[in-house]
Formats: structure tokens, sequence, C-alpha cells
């Protein structure tokens, strides 16, 4: 399960969404997660549905690897269908005990799990595409203007960056704790909630403690090679936008675009 999750890797492939300016991939990111919550009707599905495949196509990344990163949320997926699907007022469809199914409940949960596959789908590509070299200048770039009001936005980029080059390394360090604890008999399937989640302590306590660790080596890393902000910062290879980083950009208008328009005046059911 543990290995299942891709949020955070990158993905290295000679691609076109793989040579974009990271600004680009961030404004994109920002205008499909938007549409996610915007959409409603089958032609905005549609819109939004091949939109999400040519982006996985053109990434060159496995789909199958992609899909790994579901199973990390398929709990959640899980408890936010059965929430739509029995507390939403509507048309009852089946009755018993406490709990109503409606129709709209129905469609609810279905279209809530859709859009949860989507976004995890959609805004992975960001990461598997985007080394966190390219995202921290990413950010402080499109942050910039932030700055003028005395926002730290180097710094909340490199701490942004930092967290998510994490995930993966905290993944792995937790399944190498996981593997030699069970080596040594611990048990963490079996039982009841109470205790699995008793069992999980000694897991926790060394990962904190190798978390801690490998924060303390950063920093006195980032100290030792005199680390002081981004004042007066250089770039050994600035971003400038292209040609294709240009047309990616009215691409994304127009699909947003679509979007709202299949919303407002083909919104069928």
């Amino acid at each position: 399960m543990l290995r299942d999750i891709t949020l955070g890797q990158y993905y290295p492939a000679d691609s076109v969404i793989h040579k974009l300016d990271p600004r680009v991939k961030l404004f994109g990111t920002l205008i499909y997660i938007i549409s996610l919550f915007c959409f409603r009707g089958a032609a905005a599905f549609a819109t939004v549905t091949l939109f999400l495949i040519a982006v996985i196509w053109t990434s060159k990344v496995p789909f199958k690897f992609m899909v790994k990163g579901l199973k990390a949320i398929m709990i959640l997926m899980l408890i936010t269908a059965a929430f739509n699907l029995f507390m939403t007022p509507g048309e009852t469809l089946v009755s018993f005990w406490i709990f109503k199914i409606t129709k709209e409940g129905v469609v609810n949960a279905a279209l809530m799990a859709v859009r949860l596959t989507y976004l995890i789908l959609g805004t992975s590509i960001m990461t598997l595409t985007t080394t966190p070299n390219q995202l921290t200048d990413g950010l402080e770039k499109a942050l910039m203007p932030l700055s003028k009001i005395g926002i730290p936005v180097h710094a909340i980029a490199m701490m942004m960056s930092i967290a998510l080059r994490f995930i993966p390394i905290l993944i792995e360090e937790t399944d190498k704790i996981m593997k030699a604890q069970m080596a040594r008999g611990a048990d963490f399937e079996s039982g009841n909630l109470l205790k699995k989640v008793k069992s999980m302590i000694p897991l926790l306590v060394p990962l904190f403690v190798s978390a801690f660790r490998r924060a303390d080596d950063l920093a006195m890393a980032m100290e030792a090679r005199c680390y002081h902000g981004g004042g007066g910062r250089t770039k050994m290879k600035p971003l400038r936008y292209e040609g294709r980083d240009r047309a990616a950009y009215l691409m994304i208008i127009l699909y947003f675009a679509a979007v709202l328009l299949c919303r407002a005046y083909l919104n069928w059911p």
C-alpha cells in the first residue's frame, strides 16, 4: 500500500509535458481543479475526461503507474461516497432501518467518486513530470508579486517543495521500519481497530525520530552551503517562456472555457 502512493514522486520521460515551464503546469493544475468542481452534466464531464486522457497520453507516464496512487485514497473515497449516498435528501429508492438511499444521493456519490479519481490523476501529473527544483522555481516565480507586500515568497516555495519531496522519502522509510518490525514479530494486520492502532506505535516512534533527524541533516547542509534565503540569489537555469508554453496556456484557457460553456448551455443530465 505504501509503495502505491505516487504523490511527490518524479517520473523521468521525454515528453512535452515534462518540458513545459513549471508555472504553466501550476496554472494548468489550478484551472483543472477548479473545473472539476464546476462541471455538471454529460457534456462537461466528457470534456474533462477527454482533456485528462489527452494530458496523460502526452505526458508519457504509464497509466498503470498513475492508477497506483488511487489505492491510497480508496478508504477516503468510500467514506465520501457513503456520506453522499445516505445523507442526500431527495426521491427515495431504498429505505432500511435509519438509512435511506435517494436518487440524488446515488448521483452525488458517483459524481464525488469520479471527481476524487480525476483529482488524484490530474494533480499527480504535475509532480510526476516536474522535479522538486523546478517546482520550487515555478512557485517562487508565480508568487513573486506577493513579495511586494512583505510575504516571504521564497521561503514558502522552499517549504512546500521540501514537504512534497519528503513524501516519497518518508514512505520509503516507513516501509523499511515496518518490514524490520515485522521481522521481529510485529503484527500490523490482525486484531480489531484498537489493537491495530496500538500496533502502530512501534512504527510511528522511529518514523518521527527519523523524520526529525533528516530535517536536522537538511538544515545543517543548508547552513554549510551558506543558505540565507532568496535575497540576492541567482538561478542557474532561469525560467523563460517558450512557444510551447504559450500554446499550453491557450489550450488550458480554451479547455476551461469549454467546460463553462458546456455547464451553461449543454447541461444534459
